[in-house]
């Protein structure tokens, strides 16, 4: 199937999709039906679904298509097929997490923003894989299958929403949404040649969203393009008075900010250079990839200027001491009750090492955290974007090592710390074939900007107009993880009492397996702890009592 000009309708971007449903040129029926048997050839290879809603989603496009006759367009997702990673409540639809925990958890409602999309007359396809509860992964324990890379199906596609990004690169649907706590949307949309936005905390409600960390969560669209990130974006963003964290702002027209915008004259761009040439271990073909990729900004007309941040170890330290204090005291009952129903990968990740932190590490992470969001602010008056690597070449899957969280702080991490918008576009390929991820970061609540930016960027290059190809019927690569290393020599017999006093404290009671899954992650949590113990002023408030409204910033 395929439409006027040619290109079939799996190639086509949600923009032009939305054009063609609302010239009518274009069955809303016709093209579910399209998706659903692509979906049915391919996705044996690739796994990207966990439950595909292919009755439902027809009955919806009948709906839409009888609507949109009648002259009932509502906008360019009425129609429009979608997915979800299985962390979003769907209602009577399984929401499992991608895991044995929820493996029968059937929610009685939508989650919020899934509400947002159904209103807007948008088609649920199904529900995409994750790693396990939007953390551990790629696992092979689990009740599903780790969704492959359709650029290369022995390679990860990145998490946590790795289902996304694999539905998404492999033509499935043209939009979906993630979640991202640490860098879940902008890893696998980089790892994937793929655009997508982690918005700013606050502007897309996490409300019927499996948790991970409340501090962190954000969830956000995921698509090919940035203005089909723009257009999903404006579906899903507004106040949801039962979050606590919803910010009640007018949201703007995230898409009109893109048109006649081709050129980015006064554009003042941020880079700090040392998180990738100091801070953190990125490959060469990503740098090179960002130089290129400045070097097209300064093209489009921007201004470049060189900046520092905090070290990147400081921003991982307190994200990673915050979020799982939070991730453990979420799952606490399950860890303690049925540890076995977990994958090893989300316990070595950190499921388990959330018990080694205490109340005052907590509240010392907060603490810092509150100091970096307000050392962000005079970037802010400055600067209108701040750009970084994203992330790429997708390594192997059987190259995964779980401990490999704990080893080297992340790119993602300073704007995860920060919460602000951070957006990924496709810069480039390796030689290898597989796509990279250039992020471009703003001010909190100024999405339209980070779009515009990325827009303009796409446009000069093409990169997103590339798409891998998959043949129905190819055998899905097998896959086994090398053994674990010898526990690391950090595990001295003080360490290993301290693990086995604060498991014990926290009600853990772990076999040998599983308490060696905490030893190995023993030696990185203490020392996050002592980095974070630097001395602060006594009056120095958490993070929890910082709030954007409460500042005053560039252009409002």
């Amino acid at each position: 199937m395929s439409d006027a000009g040619g290109a079939p309708l799996h190639e086509l971007t949600l923009s032009r999709l939305a054009e063609l449903i609302a010239a009518r040129q274009l069955s809303p029926v016709e093209l579910a039906r399209s998706l659903l048997d692509r979906i049915e050839a391919i996705d044996p290879q690739v796994n990207a679904f966990i439950t595909v809603t292919a009755d439902a989603a027809l009955a919806q496009a009948r709906r839409a298509e009888s609507e949109i006759a009648g002259g009932g367009w509502r906008g360019p997702m009425h129609g429009m097929p979608f997915a979800l990673k299985d962390i979003f409540d769907t209602a009577g639809v399984l929401t499992s997490g991608h895991s044995r925990i929820c493996i029968d958890n059937v929610p009685a409602r939508d989650g919020f923003a899934v509400a947002k999309l159904q209103a807007a007359g948008a088609v649920l396809l199904g529900k995409l894989a994750t790693h396990e509860f939007a953390h551990g992964g790629p696992s092979l324990d689990l009740p599903w299958p780790p969704a492959r890379n359709p650029w290369n199906l022995e390679h990860i596609t990145g998490g946590s929403s790795s289902g996304p990004g694999a539905a998404l690169a492999a033509g499935f649907v043209p939009a979906a949404l993630g979640s991202d706590t640490g860098g879940s949307i902008r890893t696998p949309s980089a790892l994937c040649g793929l655009a997508g936005l982690k918005p700013t905390y606050g502007l897309v409600s996490r409300g019927g969203v499996l948790p991970n960390s409340w501090s962190f969560d954000h969830c956000g669209p995921m698509a090919r393009t940035v203005e089909d990130c723009a257009i999903l974006l404006q579906a899903i963003a507004g106040h949801d008075p039962a979050d606590p964290a919803s910010a009640a702002r007018a949201v703007p027209d995230y898409r009109a900010a893109l048109r006649g915008q081709e050129d980015l004259r006064g554009v003042r761009i941020g880079v700090a250079r040392h998180l990738w040439e100091q801070d953190v271990d990125t490959p060469a073909e990503l740098v090179r990839a960002t130089e290129a990729a400045l070097d097209v900004l300064r093209s489009l007309g921007a201004s470049v200027e060189e900046i520092r941040m905090h070290p990147a170890q400081v921003y991982h330290d307190v994200k990673t001491v915050i979020s799982l204090s939070e991730l453990f005291s979420i799952y606490r009952d399950a860890l303690v009750s049925r540890p076995a129903d977990f994958g090893e990968d989300f316990l070595g990740r950190g499921g388990l090492a959330g018990a080694l932190f205490q109340a005052s590490d907590y509240m010392l992470a907060q603490r810092v955290r509150r100091g970096l969001l307000e050392a962000a602010l005079p970037l802010y008056e400055r600067f209108d974007v701040l750009v970084t690597p994203g992330a790429g070449p997708a390594p192997r899957l059987d190259a995964h090592r779980t401990v490999s969280f704990w080893e080297k702080p992340s790119l993602f991490s300073p704007f995860s710390v920060l919460g602000n918008p951070a957006l990924i576009v496709c810069c480039g390929f390796a030689g290898n074939g597989l796509p990279m991820g250039l992020q471009i970061g703003g001010r909190p609540f100024d999405e339209s900007t980070v779009l515009r930016v990325g827009h303009a960027y796409e446009r000069a290059t093409g990169w997103q107009a590339r798409r891998p190809v998959l043949v129905p019927g190819t055998p899905r690569p097998p896959v086994e993880l090398a053994p674990a290393a010898p526990l690391d020599a950090r595990v001295t017999p003080q360490v290993r009492a301290a693990a086995a006093a604060l498991a014990g404290q926290a009600g853990l009671d772990l076999d040998e397996r599983r308490f060696e899954l905490l030893l190995r992650a023993a030696p990185h949590a203490f020392a996050m702890i002592r980095r974070i113990r630097e001395p602060l002023a006594r009056a120095a408030e958490p993070a929890s009592a910082f709030r954007f409204d409460s500042c005053t910033l560039p252009g409002e």
